[in-house]
């Protein structure tokens, strides 16, 4: 009987009730991996090498099956544009873009804060002076800017640049000083829609100096984005025509608007030395010689121009608490600019400026009395993405390799990074 029953080949694992019922002395046998399979939650890896996946793996029982389920070639395309999509955000929404949109957020938030007590000067106290205006902010970059220059040694000094650069930064506080005064002054002569769309000739003139002067080599995705940010332009001026916003135009809008083109292309200037400066010398360096001969040429300016409208200004604290914050929004600007531009360009930062008059119009609801659109949610909107795919891509450089480095004679604060740089290519050399 006992001989009749089904014996167990020899070699054979018992499964859990099996070894249960064979008593308290029987071992079970060892679990040794290739006697058990592997959990099978996702791809199996033998030797390095992904194993592919079978008919019954979890990837393929994951997707949907059956007569309602999509046909493979759906499914495929369907992964692809997932994928597309995730390396799209990856690229656009990296730590260096959201901190360089920051940046220049932050500078079109003192763009706006000039705006404003400008508005409010002329609107509600009748007093127009922006070379007074510009002239309280260039004093106030001599007296901290310009006086450290002063205190620097060796070629950082101040009387060392202007014994051999004089020239050079009289030219560049001349267009600095004459480009604020003329965008401000055609705003008496043309419309707000002329001022805010000539105002963006600058951009290709800054980028067609950058290529010529500083060897900036753009890419297409570079002139698609400004394309994007000036329909974003226009879906601005398109918002105040339907608010009936530019219905203040001046008696000669020729004239304010050849003002606001040589203004803009003065502003490209200053900002494509302003870029050339701060990466190539030293931000202290530009800020000081602006402060100094902004100083100097706004001076003799305000007492040819607007003696007259000083004159007449019935001063009060209010007057003066705005004269002082807009001094002090000018001067912030003025000094980080030259950080933004430092680890971005300048063509970069006038793109993301171009909110500036849009946070002015938000404030205007409140301030002003503007009636709100839904275009300028649309045109911040479009502004911004120009913007994103500006910064997404890096520009090229027709410089050579060796020029990338340019020497550095003293060690200073802004210098530090350069000096760095250069010390330690010369030890990769030594090392080779």
């Amino acid at each position: 009987m006992v001989n009749d029953l089904p014996q167990e080949p020899a070699g054979e694992a018992r499964g859990p009730s099996e070894r249960g019922s064979a008593g308290a002395g029987t071992e079970p046998s060892p679990r040794w991996p290739h006697r058990h399979r592997l959990p099978s939650s996702g791809p199996q890896y033998f030797g390095g090498f992904r194993a592919p996946q079978t008919a019954g793996s979890p990837m393929e029982a994951a997707l949907p099956t059956g007569p309602g389920a999509p046909p493979p070639q759906a499914q495929g395309a369907a992964s692809r544009v997932v994928g597309l999509l995730r390396r799209i955000k990856g690229k656009l929404f990296t730590w260096n873009i959201l901190k360089t949109i920051a940046l220049g957020q932050m500078l079109s938030l003192c763009i706006c804060g000039t705006a404003i007590t400008s508005q409010y000067l002329a609107e509600k106290y009748k007093v127009n002076t922006p070379m007074l205006q510009s002239f309280i902010n260039y004093c106030l970059l001599f007296l901290i800017y310009t006086a450290m220059l002063a205190f620097q040694s060796g070629s950082d000094n101040l009387f060392y640049i202007l014994k051999r650069k004089w020239w050079k930064y009289i030219l560049l506080g001349l267009a600095d000083v004459e480009a604020n005064y003329l965008i401000v002054r055609a705003y008496q002569y043309t419309t707000l829609t002329s001022v805010q769309l000539l105002d963006c000739f600058g951009i290709p003139v800054l980028m067609a100096l950058s290529w010529f002067i500083l060897y900036a080599r753009y890419r297409v995705i570079h002139f698609i984005a400004v394309a994007v940010c000036l329909l974003g332009v226009g879906t601005m001026v398109g918002a105040d025509i339907l608010a009936g916003r530019e219905d203040n135009s001046g008696n000669d809008i020729l004239i304010g608007d050849i003002l606001v083109l040589l203004g803009a292309s003065l502003y490209a200037i200053s900002n494509v030395c302003e870029e050339y400066i701060v990466k190539k010398l030293s931000r202290q360096e530009f800020l000081g010689m602006v402060g100094l001969f902004g100083t100097i040429i706004s001076g003799i300016q305000l007492l040819l121009v607007e003696y007259k409208d000083i004159a007449s200004i019935r001063w009060d604290w209010k007057i003066v608490l705005l004269f002082v914050a807009f001094a002090l929004c000018m001067f912030c600007l003025y000094s980080f600019m030259p950080l933004v531009i430092k680890v971005t360009s300048a063509t970069s930062v006038n793109l993301g400026i171009l909110t500036a008059d849009l946070y002015s119009l938000f404030f205007g609801l409140f301030l002003f009395g503007y009636k709100f659109s839904g275009l300028y949610i649309l045109s911040f909107t479009i502004i911004m993405v120009g913007f994103i795919l500006y910064c997404s891509t890096p520009m090229r450089t027709a410089e050579p390799a060796e020029s990338n480095v340019p020497p550095v004679t003293s060690i200073g604060i802004d210098n530090l990074g350069l000096k760095l740089e250069e010390n330690l290519q010369e030890t990769h050399s030594a090392v080779l």
